[in-house]
């Protein structure tokens, strides 16, 4: 075999486990926003209350968010394939009892554990394509193209969940997650690479506890404040409770040998501007997906297939942009894209506030402009975050540089999302979301 010869098959390799992870990472998010679209359906097939729906579609998102620094750094212990490994066994098994859930408690517990597996695949994933391309130029080029995956799968989890649900059942929608989980147990052992364990390392399980507890009951706290409950006490127990556990946490990180979070890591300013643009982005295109898919289906009326439909021009952009992105980045610096992607952004969100989410305003020119420019905007500006991210970062820090990462993706659509719902109006809380979009773009700009 001629060294040509290798070399192709080298990159055959790389192009292989590239798919593969990046078919899993757009599954992690794909899980998350499919719930979006049959909401109602489940609302009326359990009969939930409006504080059920909002809890079932934070649940996966919660643990999903709260177990992720903890999951990079089982990561950095254990090596990214043996924890891929693990993370998509659990994954598996709870998004099957998802399916087969006969009732609300099942559905909840399924959906929490569906998130505990997500936390250690997403770190996981991102070790092992660290690996497949060693090159810092290539790691670069497939990180632009990375950061567009997670925006990609949610746009897959709105189109076919209401096809699903139209065609099938909602119960459906939950069948494509073990799917390709299973398929990626078979695969992992035949196209990733091994990535090896820094066991030297401490796991600092008493931050992971402050961390993981802070984050999910927090956001538990900010979820039920988003409902407006009658009653104060299960919003402040909480959210008191998750603030200071999460303050604690950054004493103890201070003082920690080996910290779960160095502070260090989020000093560099760049890198912490791009943690927040993926959180806002990851935010804006997720409160677009549930305000959009509750009032087309409850203030207009419409199928979820005719609602999964409207989200067609979002997907054909979103394509688009993640297929220029890449080059974009290479040719004007991940900096400068990511402040597009967030100013573009924020207009397609100020549009959809101002004109889309009205009942008499059409689709053509009330909701296809927003439709558009969010996620071609989103697009570039997860790429270009992605990048700015995890530049620099050292090959033992992977797994905690992908559980930051994955940390703000999650913390968008999560805890954010909650915030803007006590807004109590979908236009303000888009208009509120665009508005800060544009705030991050200008404070990258001009960071150095």
């Amino acid at each position: 075999m001629t060294v040509t010869d290798a070399a192709r098959v080298t990159a055959v390799q790389r192009r292989r486990a590239f798919v593969l992870l990046g078919s899993v990472q757009g599954t992690l998010i794909f899980t998350l926003a499919a719930i979006a679209v049959p909401l109602p359906l489940i609302g009326r097939a359990f009969d939930l209350r409006r504080a059920d729906l909002i809890l079932l579609s934070s649940a996966y998102g919660l643990t999903f968010a709260g177990l992720l620094l903890f999951g990079g750094r089982l990561t950095d212990r254990h090596g990214g394939r043996c924890a891929l490994t693990a993370g998509l066994a659990l994954f598996a098994v709870a998004s099957a009892a998802a399916l087969l859930a006969p009732g609300i408690g099942t559905l909840l517990a399924a959906r929490f554990a569906q998130g505990a597996g997500a936390a250690v695949i997403a770190p996981a994933a991102m070790a092992v394509l660290r690996a497949a391309f060693p090159c810092p130029t290539a790691y670069g080029r497939a990180m632009a193209t990375w950061g567009g995956l997670s925006v990609l799968g949610a746009t897959a989890g709105n189109l076919l969940s209401g096809v699903i649900s139209t065609l099938l059942s909602w119960r459906w929608t939950f069948a494509v997650p073990p799917v390709v989980a299973l398929g990626a147990l078979a695969l992992t052992p035949r196209l990733l690479p091994d990535t090896p364990p820094s066991r030297g390392r401490a796991l600092d399980l008493p931050g992971a506890v402050l961390a993981t507890g802070g984050i999910i009951l927090a956001g538990y706290g900010l979820v039920a404040l988003g409902d407006r409950p009658r009653s104060p006490v299960g919003v402040l127990v909480p959210l008191l409770a998750g603030a200071a556990l999460l303050a604690v946490f950054g004493y103890a990180e201070h003082r920690a040998r080996d910290p779960l979070l160095p502070p260090r890591f989020l000093r560099d300013r760049r890198r912490a501007l791009a943690l927040a643009a993926i959180a806002l982005g990851a935010c804006g295109t997720s409160l677009t997906f549930v305000v959009l898919s509750l009032h087309l289906q409850e203030a207009r009326g419409w199928s979820p297939m005719r609602t999964s439909a409207a989200f067609v021009p979002f997907a054909v952009a979103l394509i688009a942009s993640g297929r220029t992105a890449g080059p974009l980045v290479r040719r004007y610096g991940a900096q400068a894209v990511t402040t597009a992607g967030l100013g573009t952004a924020g207009a397609g969100l100020a549009l959809l506030g101002l004109t889309g989410i009205h009942a008499h305003a059409s689709y053509a020119y009330g909701l296809l402009p927003g439709l558009v420019l969010l996620p071609a905007g989103a697009a570039a500006s997860f790429a270009g975050a992605a990048v700015l991210a995890t530049e620099g970062v050292p090959q033992q820090h992977v797994g905690l540089a992908a559980g930051v990462l994955n940390t703000a993706m999650e913390f968008g659509p999560t805890v954010l999302f909650a915030v803007l719902l006590t807004l109590g109006s979908d236009a303000r809380s888009l208009a509120a979301t665009a508005a800060v979009l544009g705030v991050v773009a200008l404070l990258n700009q001009r960071a150095k």
